[in-house]
Formats: structure tokens, sequence, C-alpha cells
């Protein structure tokens, strides 16, 4: 299975695995799965850190780089056709910047998008499991 990480569950499986759920903890042990993050939760990360709402035991950058390497995911780089997309999406969905280039990536490429956010599980336009 392709799988693209949400933020949350980036942070969950680095820094907190016991957050994760059952379902999420065996796709991203899978040998089968191919696990992807956008650029986009480093951004997400970088302003959750520089605000306090959470501690590294590293600069952001350092942090992020270190266990996508480790764990080794892949990036998905965000495209002209990724922003288009995101700001296209079929139906309502909220404005949420960073969600929109998470589920317009994982629409373009066929991704099932693995999250604990209930707004992007109950859009009906994305793949998703938690």
């Amino acid at each position: 299975m392709r799988i693209l990480l949400d933020t949350c569950c980036i942070i969950w499986a680095i820094s907190a695995p016991e957050s994760l759920s059952k379902t999420s903890t065996s796709l991203l042990a899978a040998e089968d799965s191919e696990i992807y993050v956008s650029p986009i939760s480093a951004a997400e990360i970088a302003c959750a850190a520089e605000r306090g709402r959470l501690e590294l035991n590293q600069h952001w950058k350092t942090w992020f780089r270190h266990y996508i390497s480790l764990n080794q995911w892949q990036i998905e780089d965000i495209s002209l056709n990724v922003i288009e997309e995101a700001y296209s999406l079929p139906g309502p969905f909220h404005a949420d910047p960073a969600d929109r280039m998470i589920i317009a990536t994982a629409r373009l490429k066929n991704y099932t998008i693995l999250t604990a956010d209930k707004k992007i599980i109950e859009y009906p336009h994305v793949n998703s499991a938690w």
C-alpha cells in the first residue's frame, strides 16, 4: 500500500507510538507499505516547535530529516499540480493549507492518508486510514 503520512502520524510514529491506532502501527510496519511524507509536514512541525506546542530534542530541521531518513520514508514533493489540486478539491473542505496539500498529494498520487484527523477521514474524495 502507498501511504502518505499526515503530520500527526509523523510526530506520533517518532515520539509517541502508543498514540497510533493498531491499524496505523500495522500499516507502518507492513513490508509492502511504501511510506511517503509531504514537505508541508516539515512546515507544520517547524511552526509547532517554534510556538512551543511541540518539544523536540534538536532543531526541527535536523529532527525531521533524521527521522525521515532513519525510517526510510520518502519525500513527495509539492508541485504546481498539487497546489492547483489543493485549491480545486471537490466538495466542501476546510481551509487549512497543510491539510489541503496533503489531500491533493494523496489524490494525485493515489496514496492512502494515514491520519487521525476526522476532517480528513470524513472527506469522501480521498482514501484514508486510521
